[in-house]
């Protein structure tokens, strides 16, 4: 049964901040969580943990000029419960006159033979980074502590992942995912909440034994405190270790294959055979797993079996073969071995000189329009006086507006391609691989190779439908704005 706990109605008056924010704050400056005058979009559920890191930031908000934006999801799965949790969270965030916002999430439409909390929780990264985009967020901050960060370590290893699965979760994940209460344990947090009477709620589902990591949670690491006290703190120390072995890694790897990895002209990524067949089995599973979690919407690599499946085929005497793992498909030559996503339809032994690389770049001259063939899009631009913006409609994904002065009117409407970088806008100036802003925000790898960029000379002024480049916007100074726009489809005559 869900219980609320609450002894007052806000925050003390207190001359000092509490130990645990100064260790929060410790943590946030030593693992490089974020900086002052961020805007942090905060996920709390009600249970304690969220409800603390909240309590904290908002502690910290004045000092800190920080911006807080809340969000909480509701599945609708345990009735009542789940909204005495929503009106837990809109109670705390009315007193605290901090913007809430509410958002339901069905996961009754899961794929056949997913699980509940893995569906509840790829929908709600999703959601989360939806959000953030829309309210301009710069980290999404969550509530796992040290005690989650123990139990996760020892989940994956009980799976037999290797390295990358024993790091556990980072603190801190694409520059996007921070969590705050990461060198928190569990017990500080509840005492925290008691002392200064922050209510929060219990999630009776955390309770059940049918989910793998409750069972972890309540019988085996018990069981591991009673033989080890410092079971967490260890378990959290191995988490730092493998994650700096695994940097390690990869970085020598990336040396290793430098040059040995290219691009075929359709955009596909090939490795010469023989040089792989050199490699040991180690480096030999880092390679096909970078390879494949390239061309994965969600930037995973394929399972331990499909991967040595792959390495049994390539190191073997087999001429010609393919294997599709997931959204990857891999083609083993005599020479190479060719990957690619799984919906490509281009043979991998192509001839080198046969290109499928898509429409060519077209000149977009201000003011004047081009359609980009790939996907029926009008794409528009015209120059305007600031002073006369209010003429236009507001700005959304399908207009933006930019300081003229700040690139050149020689626009180029192209294929997005390997390396590309740009500024989101509301980013606060941190420039993204163009594959990482389409990995977060999971657009299937076709639309992402069919995806009109606008691009100047000085950089790309705007992923077309998605986000504009932050470097080229207006500000006070600006005297003439450039006007982009686009339409679906034209309408047919």
């Amino acid at each position: 049964m869900t219980t609320v706990v609450s002894r007052a109605t806000g925050h003390p008056p207190r001359t000092g901040w509490p130990p645990l924010l100064q260790r929060v704050v410790r943590t946030i400056r030593t693992r490089h969580l974020f900086e002052p005058g961020r805007h942090l979009l905060v996920a709390v559920s009600g249970g304690p943990d969220s409800m603390a890191l909240l309590s904290l930031l908002n502690r910290l908000r004045p000092s800190w000029r920080l911006t807080l934006t809340v969000v909480h999801y509701n599945y609708g799965l345990r009735g009542a419960e789940s909204d005495g949790d929503q009106a837990c969270v809109e109670d705390l965030c009315r007193r605290w006159n901090l913007p809430l916002f509410v958002e339901r999430l069905d996961v009754g439409s899961r794929p056949r033979g997913t699980s509940l909390q893995a569906t509840a929780r790829e929908l709600r990264y999703e959601a989360m980074m939806k959000r953030a985009l829309v309210c301009g967020a710069d980290r999404i901050a969550l509530g796992h502590t040290a005690d989650d960060q123990a139990e996760t370590v020892l989940l994956w290893m009980l799976r037999g992942a290797g390295l990358t699965g024993a790091s556990g979760m980072p603190p801190c994940r694409n520059h996007l995912f921070v969590r705050p209460l990461y060198d928190t344990r569990r017990g500080d947090v509840l005492a925290y909440l008691r002392d200064e009477g922050v209510p929060f709620r219990w999630d009776s589902s955390n309770e059940k034994p049918m989910y793998l990591r409750n069972r972890i949670r309540h019988e085996i690491m018990p069981v591991l405190e009673k033989v080890v006290p410092s079971a967490v703190r260890v378990l959290c120390r191995l988490a730092d270790l493998c994650v700096e072995d695994d940097r390690y890694l990869e970085r020598q790897i990336a040396a290793l294959c430098e040059g040995r990895i290219t691009r075929l002209p359709d955009g596909r990524k090939a490795v010469d055979r023989s040089f792989f067949m050199s490699l040991p089995c180690a480096v030999q599973r880092r390679v096909v797993r970078n390879l494949c979690k390239e061309w994965d919407a969600k930037g995973r690599p394929p399972g331990m079996k499909a991967v040595e499946s792959l390495l049994r085929i390539a190191n073997g005497p087999t001429v010609r073969s393919s294997m599709r793992m997931a959204s990857v498909g891999v083609m083993i030559e005599r020479d190479r071995l060719c990957f690619a996503p799984s919906d490509f339809s281009v043979d991998c032994s192509e001839p080198a000189g046969v290109s499928s690389a898509g429409t060519a770049p077209m000149a977009l001259t201000i003011p004047g329009s081009v359609v980009w063939p790939e996907t029926g899009h009008h794409i528009e631009a015209f120059k305007i006086k600031k002073k006369d913006l209010r003429l236009v409609a507001g700005r959304d994904r399908k207009k933006i507006v930019v300081d003229a002065n700040k690139i050149s009117e020689s626009l180029v409407v192209r294929r997005w391609k390997p390396g590309d970088r740009f500024c989101p806008f509301g980013m606060g100036g941190r420039s993204k691989k163009l594959q990482d802003f389409f990995m977060d925000l999971k657009v299937p790898v076709r639309e992402r190779r069919r995806a009109p960029i606008v691009e100047a000379s000085e950089g790309i002024v705007w992923v077309v439908g998605y986000r504009q480049d932050d470097r080229w916007s207006i500000d006070e100074k600006t005297e003439w704005c450039v006007v982009l726009s686009v339409q679906e489809r034209l309408e047919e005559s």
